[in-house]
């Protein structure tokens, strides 16, 4: 009797317990993230157009190429395969909201008084950025002063294919479906791309707001913030408790005193951390 990890007539290259255990072990070492057995048939589907493109045998080859010196830029293909990247603009829209009603006007009253005020905001796996994007959108469309401020968006993933995706900042044109008409009409134009496609672009207003940049949460973090608010939505989801507990003190230390966290709809810091209260759906506020 074979199981999902075992080897199955249907398959173009073996796919065994052992491959999927190697790999979910590496996964794991190099980002934190947990692969459970449920995930077998997505890690071998997005594998073996690896194998196909390195015309290798089988994954008993995959895996000694991984453990090899001559793998080493083979390592940062398997985390950009096995990362998952579905985001849309104006993805669980009560969050902007929220931005733009609490988090942008509670900026604006504590710096009443500065010459140059400071807003610091972090999409903390930005994927192919249509969460920053957002998150420029209403920044820029809510502080009709913008240019007086010291306004800045971060936005970073693991994932360096989707960090360069991001930054070209085009589209499909139905991805505009999501974004209000007069926010749509303001901040982004229809341009043709090389395949002869209509491409929504993102304006450079919006890009000039934005730094992209490569990044696993749990390594060495480079910035110092603070940061008024930080979006880390359904990346959580894909850490152990260690790695989740870790990412969160990291948040914590770097918000600002009474900062915000948006989290994802199915994550929560229920026995996560005691570092933050409630005040809305995944919206977490900084004790």
């Amino acid at each position: 009797m074979t199981t999902a990890a075992t080897t199955t007539g249907r398959r173009e290259f073996p796919f065994e317990k052992r491959h999927f255990a190697f790999i979910a072990g590496m996964i794991h070492q190099l980002a934190g993230i947990h692969l459970a057995e449920h995930k077998v048939e997505m890690v071998y589907s997005r594998l073996a157009r690896r194998l196909r493109d390195l015309r290798l045998k089988d994954f008993d080859a995959y895996c000694a190429l991984l453990e090899s010196e001559e793998g080493a830029g083979e390592v940062g293909f398997l985390v950009n395969a096995l990362t998952t990247n579905l985001t849309s603009f104006y993805r669980e829209s009560h969050h902007f909201d929220h931005l733009a009603r609490t988090v942008l006007p509670d900026a604006r009253e504590r710096q009443a008084q500065a010459s140059k005020p400071r807003l610091r905001i972090w999409s903390a796996g930005c994927s192919s950025g249509q969460e920053p994007y957002t998150i420029a959108m209403v920044v820029a469309s809510t502080m009709p002063d913008l240019r007086r401020w010291d306004a800045r968006i971060l936005a970073t993933d693991i994932d360096t294919h989707m960090v360069e995706t991001a930054k070209r900042g085009l589209y499909a044109a139905d991805a505009a479906t999501g974004i209000p008409p007069s926010v749509r009409d303001r901040f982004t134009h229809r341009t043709r791309g090389d395949d002869g496609e209509t491409r929504l672009a993102m304006d450079d207003e919006l890009k000039r707001l934005i730094t992209f940049k490569p990044l696993n949460l749990l390594e060495h973090w480079p910035m110092k913030g603070p940061f008024d608010a930080i979006f880390c939505r359904n990346v959580l989801i894909y850490f152990d408790r260690v790695g989740r507990t870790q990412v969160i003190e990291n948040f914590a230390r770097l918000l600002s005193r009474d900062g915000y966290l948006y989290l994802g709809h199915s994550e929560s810091l229920y026995g996560v951390s005691d570092a933050f209260r409630q005040t809305g759906p995944t919206i977490y506020r900084r004790l």
